[in-house]
This record gives C-alpha cells, structure tokens and sequence, in this order.
C-alpha cells in the first residue's frame, strides 16, 4: 500500500516508527491533525490496544472538526462487530476496558459506532475469486 501511495505523490505516516508509550505522542497527534485523509484499518485484534484506540478517537475528533476524510478498512471483522463490540472484537474491546476508566470506554465505544458506521472495505473479499 505504501508503494502505490507514494507512486501516487501521497505521503503516508507510519505510526509503527513511534515510540509507544501510556498515551498517543504529540508527534503523532500533530501528524493527524495535519492529515486530510486517515485510513483505518479494523481488525479482530485492533481494539486490544488502547493506543489504537486513542489514535481512534483523534481522528473522528479531526473528521467532525476539520472535514477530514476518513476511509475504513475491516480486515477479518465485521463491522456490525466494530459498531456494537461483540465478537472477537467485543473480547478484545472488554479486556482492553478491564484495566480502564469508564469515560475512556465510553469514548472509545462512541468511537468504535462512529467508525463501524462508515462505509468501508472488506479486505479479505479483494481476494475471493467467484
């Protein structure tokens, strides 16, 4: 994906090269609020981390701000799932919530219904042949 974006003159920030800490860094949360589209990818595992999560909230907070464009895609999960945290998703969701307060599950619970809302991709359909 990295490849075709840049082919393409579009430059993509990687927050796989930030240091992960307790909560996103500002380096990143400047990179977001800087972005005109954010692509999110969904997956079965995706609300095990609260980083993601938080990342989550950021750009939806850009999207209803800014105009930002948000594209999805579901990688293995439904977005039924995403959308009312049930499922694998919904374990990860809950595990993730154990260990936190109840404002930062109801945040990331409206996040996750904003985002399962948006028309996206089923990415393992790409690769059905009929």
């Amino acid at each position: 994906m990295r490849e075709q974006f840049q082919r393409n003159g579009i430059t993509m920030f990687d927050d796989q090269k930030i240091v992960r800490s307790a909560t996103i860094s500002p380096s990143l949360t400047k990179a977001i609020n800087e972005s005109r589209i954010a692509i999110v990818i969904l997956s079965k595992k995706y609300a095990s981390s609260s980083w993601c999560l938080d990342e989550l909230v950021e750009i939806l907070e850009c999207k209803k701000a800014i105009g930002q464009i948000v594209m999805t895609i579901f990688y293995g999960v439904e977005p039924s799932a995403v959308r009312k945290q049930t499922g694998e998703f919904g374990i990860a969701f809950n595990e993730t919530c154990a260990r936190k307060t109840d404002e930062e599950r109801q945040k990331w619970s409206k996040a996750l219904r904003d985002v399962g809302n948006i028309a996206g991709e089923d990415f393992l359909k790409w690769f059905e042949f009929n």
